[in-house]
């Protein structure tokens, strides 16, 4: 079973991952993480805080001479704007004190005012320097090793932009494949699509004229996963229900999908199924469609994965309007900006890769099992060969 936990602020001084339960010998570098990271600061519409947030990796355990260990692997990543100045340093030490400016105007569609009765602050900064999506940096990194576990069963996982504001991408677009995907990052909204790429910058464009924010969907496409991937037989094994979660978890997502998953649901039984063929060929059955997203019964079925999660518009605007209430005064106010992007849907493309590919190699763990990497390959393997047709 793979495990993995993250921890750290916003503004504080790192962030840290540890992954637990990875196989010896799975061969990773500092310099393999960075790159999967620098892909999270992509996309047209992002703030300045992407110009100077550099993400230094430190591997600080887990592996040794570029291999897992089979111990768990930690990795903290240094905030640099905590080493570029003193200005964090007193407001988010952890050495007991008081902050001389507590924020108490707290801001709609954050976790700033239910966190704050869930936990008893007075301060708001307490609970948005955790809530704040830097934290998804920590996630990359751990992603990055997900990704290169299941690689070693030629499992890819990457996603595209297929929606901006009210921009999408015709309904019987091309969908990327792996080889597309520098393409798709070469794109200043990731998306596949040029035309409808260039309509969602023209959405960016407008929405920050006027100081307002634009969410988006973004589609998650696993290849070549393995036939056998979660379970029917409990409702927590069941894999559409564990990427549901996982992707709702990313901040500012509102809503997921599997395959086609809202757009069946108005349609008739006979329309809404992926009709099955036996491929005599390559010996083995096909599905002619993914309407149902590689997944059947809460079990992967071989075919392409695809998951779908749509993201809000950010609550933080860099033209504040949002009414809200100073919690100590009960004044009505306009909520405050931290600092902002008119977009973050490219970036929670990445992301979202992310969580899938970490619950696809936690159930490819759970699956095939295997103290080495060589043991995990070889299981998986057999498991593959001696499936009944």
């Amino acid at each position: 079973m793979l495990r993995f936990l993250t921890a750290g602020e916003s503004h504080g001084q790192a962030l840290v991952v540890v992954l637990e339960g990875l196989p010896a010998g799975l061969e990773i570098t500092v310099e393999e993480i960075q790159a999967e990271m620098a892909r999270r600061r992509l996309g047209y519409g992002r703030g300045p805080r992407q110009r100077f947030e550099v993400d230094e990796l430190t591997l600080i355990g887990g592996v040794r001479h570029g291999r897992t260990l089979g111990s768990p692997v930690a990795i903290e990543i240094k905030n640099t704007e905590w080493f570029r100045s003193d200005k964090w340093h007193e407001e988010m030490s952890p050495a007991p004190g008081e902050t001389k400016d507590p924020l108490t105007l707290v801001r709609p569609g954050h976790a700033d005012l239910a966190g704050m009765q869930k936990y008893g602050f007075t301060d708001a900064r307490d609970v948005l320097e955790r809530a704040s999506a830097r934290e998804t940096a920590a996630r990359v990194a751990g992603g990055a090793i997900a990704k290169k576990l299941l690689s070693s069963l030629d499992v890819e996982v990457i996603s595209h932009v297929i929606q901006m504001g009210q921009a999408k991408i015709a309904d019987d677009a091309a969908r990327p494949t792996p080889a597309d995907l520098d393409f798709v990052d070469a794109n200043e909204v990731r998306c596949f699509d040029e035309a409808a790429g260039n309509a969602m910058i023209d959405e960016i464009k407008a929405a920050a004229k006027e100081g307002d924010s634009l969410g988006g969907v973004v589609e998650v496409l696993g290849f070549n996963v393995p036939i056998g991937l979660g379970s029917h037989v409990h409702w927590d094994r069941k894999l559409d229900g564990m990427l549901a979660q996982a992707l709702m978890s990313i901040q500012a997502v509102k809503g997921v999908e599997i395959g086609d998953g809202f757009e069946v649901a108005g349609r008739l039984g006979s329309a809404a199924h992926d009709p099955i063929r036996w491929d005599s060929d390559q010996k083995r059955y096909t599905r002619l469609s993914t309407l149902a997203g590689g997944l059947e019964g809460g079990i992967s079925n071989g075919e392409l994965v695809v998951a779908r999660a749509a993201m809000k518009p950010l609550a933080t605007l860099n033209r504040p309007t949002l009414e809200t209430v100073d919690v100590v005064t009960k004044e009505s106010g306009v909520s405050f900006k931290e600092r902002t992007d008119v977009t973050a849907v490219p970036a929670m493309g990445v992301v979202a890769e992310t969580m899938v590919a970490l619950v696809l190699a936690q159930e490819a763990l759970r699956k095939f099992g295997g103290d080495s990497m060589s043991e995990f390959v070889r299981n998986a393997e057999s498991f593959s060969a001696n499936l009944e047709p």
